[in-house]
């Protein structure tokens, strides 16, 4: 047992360089992978991220602590007679460097077991440390929605700027608990920026890896923090997955005819919230841009033509 929250996790000595060319402080992305993780969305969106982007570790929290291994064993590999291969069950913080260089924390692992009050402290601790401009937890959850119909990310948080081009629902809600949410709870008391995206998953593919929901996730905290994430090979993994699908569906009446309901409820339920929300990005609306946006690149434009020889001057 720990006396002080800082005790569960080992700072990497030394510390990795947290420094940024613009000097904008650090998004803190959580993808702890557990329960809420249909699709497997969270899990691979942290598997991508540090498989594409160069990484550096910050902080490893202590597994033993925090996992329950007779609930949750992880798969050993066993090689001419020998155990050689033990899955990974490692719990930390590392720094990552989008494509441009810019530096963003992604905390991943397996989610704790254990001491969730102890562990989103110390987390919380760490946000602090490390100065952490905001923080977005991920989720994926089962929904009854249609494959055929574009994503829905929807959003809740302390911060509109991060939720802005998301859907929320501004009703109370219930859900099952997790160390994430404990961590976005923590953080709100701590007056830190937080939120949470949760991708709507199509109920009958929640038991199947689904890159579709990873692509949307990490589309939607790339927007909001100005990130620039490496997602080719999402986008050929959708298409495979598409295809498949398409194949599966046109198979199997009793699926065609599931798939219609949802998509006959799935239109009017965004109906319905557009009526009720009529300023919403919807749907398939959330990579349009904002008026902010557009009136950069109007102005930009406007810039062009008061200097004529300026584009020219920068290709010299």
């Amino acid at each position: 047992m720990y006396d002080d929250a800082r005790d569960m996790y080992e700072l990497e000595y030394p510390a990795p360089d947290m420094g940024s060319k613009s000097g904008d402080r650090p998004t803190l992305v959580v993808a702890l992978n557990g329960y809420a993780d249909a699709g497997m969305a969270v899990e691979a969106a942290a598997d991508h991220l540090v498989s594409a982007l160069d990484h550096r570790p910050v902080a490893t929290f202590d597994s033993d602590e925090l996992i329950d291994y007779r609930s949750r064993r992880p798969a050993v590999t066993i090689a001419n007679n020998q155990p050689v291969e033990i899955d990974d069950t490692d719990i930390d913080m590392k720094i990552l460097r989008d494509n441009q260089g810019k530096p963003f924390l992604l905390l991943s692992g397996p989610e704790p077991d254990l001491r969730w009050n102890g562990f989103t402290e110390a987390v919380a601790d760490l946000v602090e440390k490390l100065d952490v401009e905001q923080t977005i937890c991920l989720y994926a959850a089962p929904m009854t929605v249609p494959h055929t119909r574009p994503m829905t990310i929807s959003g809740h948080g302390n911060s509109q700027q991060l939720i802005d081009r998301l859907v929320s629902w501004d009703q109370k809600l219930m859900v099952p608990g997790s160390a994430a949410l404990y961590l976005e709870r923590a953080l709100h008391k701590r007056g830190r920026n937080v939120a949470g995206y949760t991708a709507h998953v199509p109920h009958y593919l929640a038991s199947s890896p689904y890159p579709l929901a990873t692509y949307n996730l990490l589309r939607s905290v790339a927007s909001v923090s100005k990130l620039d994430f490496p997602l080719g090979s999402l986008e050929y993994d959708i298409q495979r997955i598409s295809h498949q699908l398409e194949e599966q569906v046109a198979q199997a009446d009793e699926v065609q005819s599931l798939v219609a309901g949802l998509e006959e409820q799935f239109d009017e339920g965004l109906e319905r919230y557009r009526e009720q929300n009529p300023q919403a990005i919807l749907p398939g609306e959330q990579n349009m841009p904002t008026g902010d946006e557009i009136g950069a690149s109007f102005e930009q434009f406007l810039d062009s033509l008061d200097n004529p020889d300026a584009g020219d001057s920068d290709k010299d």
